[in-house]
């Protein structure tokens, strides 16, 4: 009988403890996990949107709000999106700017800075809408010595924009700011849109550039617009031109432009009439609250065929009505016009005038016009529009312009005949009738 040898049953090793680098490797990645899940609550678009908004509505006196985000992006530069933007001064009705949509590219060293640094690397605005009168009291709101200016590294881009200004507005706005900076010239190139005030519509294609983005800055603005009036009665008529604007822009009680300069050569154009001019005009161009003035103002016209050579001072204003004062002189009584008769045709004097003008900013009112020439003096009254289209039809019409008022002349020459102080009434119905309103 054998006996079977004992079994010898060893006992289970202990289980191995983890590393150290392993235990640390745990802790780090439980600590960048909770990081990671922390920064992605910090930065999530919201938050992100609401303390950028906020923190530029501060430091620009605005409330800045937004109903949505359409992108966000944290990959090399982050962007936002946000849509129906409204940037509106504390208490009031109106907003200065409202937006469909902004689109921001930020440096990281303006999300660190949580907003007190303002630098963007490139905005963006599609269909941005602009109170002026809104934007005028938010400027005027702001504190004299406020000198702080966002810097936009890569450009401002707007697209579809519209500026409102109660009679009148600009729409289909374009232009690009290629870079924006506190005491850096500014350029807007190209700057494209459309003006529009009742049946008076001009497109626009310029470049301007401000010597730097400041309350008080020079501006200098050239291009090409085309003027064009599209009444529902009478000749529609277009003016392309070629126009330089320089000055001293002020953004303080208003807008106004110190030492105005606008040069232009345009063509007036309408149904077979077409005339070449220059215009120069010089004064203080000013804008407030809804009123747009000239005064004193100091003007030249060179012209040819109907449009006579002439240079005058006087004033000019125009917000609910347009008015309108000027006292020149014509040098001389143009061949185009009609023949006058003897013996003014032979005198070579100059031709002082005076024209006033109060009404419809579309110039459809009646105007008051005095005119001499030695001793002859015409005071009479006129509509523009009748005028413009006698002269554009002289040839198959009346002799006489459309025009009410009085003719006094010592001499008067007619078919042989001498006259002497003679004194002619002109009558015209259509300003006749309107009196008797």
């Amino acid at each position: 009988m054998s006996t079977a040898a004992p079994t010898t049953r060893t006992a289970p090793a202990p289980p191995k403890r983890p590393s150290r680098a392993l235990a640390w490797f745990a802790v780090i990645g439980a600590i960048l996990l909770l990081l990671a899940l922390g920064l992605r609550t910090a930065l999530q678009p919201e938050r992100v949107t609401r303390l950028i908004l906020d923190r530029a509505g501060r430091a620009l006196g605005l409330e800045i709000t937004a109903a949505g985000i359409g992108e966000y992006r944290l990959r090399g530069r982050p962007t936002l999106v946000v849509h129906d933007v409204i940037a509106r001064a504390p208490g009031a009705t109106e907003p200065v700017l409202r937006a469909k949509r902004i689109h921001l590219s930020l440096p990281w060293s303006t999300l660190r800075a949580r907003g007190r640094d303002l630098t963007v690397d490139r905005v963006e605005l599609d269909a941005p809408v602009l109170h002026l009168q809104a934007l005028q009291d938010w400027l005027d709101s702001r504190p004299r010595t406020e000198s702080r200016i966002p810097t936009i590294t890569d450009g401002l881009h707007v697209t579809d924009g519209r500026l409102l200004a109660g009679s009148w507005q600009l729409q289909d706005l374009r232009f690009n700011i290629p870079v924006l900076r506190a005491g850096q010239r500014l350029q807007l190139r190209p700057l494209r849109g459309r003006y529009v005030a009742g049946a008076t519509v001009a497109d626009f294609d310029l470049a301007a550039t401000l010597s730097e983005p400041a309350r008080h800055t020079a501006l200098g603005v050239a291009g090409t617009t085309t003027i064009e009036r599209r009444p529902t009665e009478g000749t529609p008529w277009r003016l392309p031109a070629d126009v330089v604007l320089g000055g001293m822009l002020h953004l303080q009680d208003g807008w106004r432009i110190e030492g105005a300069r606008l040069s232009m050569a345009a063509r007036y154009l309408a149904a077979d009439t077409d005339q070449p001019f220059r215009l120069g005009l010089y004064g203080p161009l000013r804008y407030r609250s809804g009123r747009l003035s000239v005064i004193p103002m100091a003007v030249s016209v060179r012209g040819e065929g109907l449009i006579p050579d002439f240079d005058a001072h006087g004033g000019m204003a125009s917000g609910r009505l347009l008015e309108l004062q000027l006292k020149g002189v014509l040098p001389q009584w143009l061949e185009a016009w009609p023949k006058l008769p003897a013996p003014l045709d032979d005198s070579r004097s100059p031709l002082p005038f005076e024209l006033d003008y109060r009404g419809r900013t579309d110039l459809s009112d009646i105007a008051h016009l005095k005119l001499q020439r030695d001793r002859t003096h015409f005071d009479g009254r006129f509509r523009l529009p009748e005028a413009r289209q006698w002269l554009d039809t002289m040839r198959t019409r009346s002799p006489l312009p459309p025009m009410d008022g009085t003719i006094s002349t010592p001499l008067l020459r007619i078919a042989g005949a001498e006259l002497h102080g003679v004194e002619l009434e002109l009558d015209d119905p259509g300003i006749a009738a309107d009196d008797a309103r």
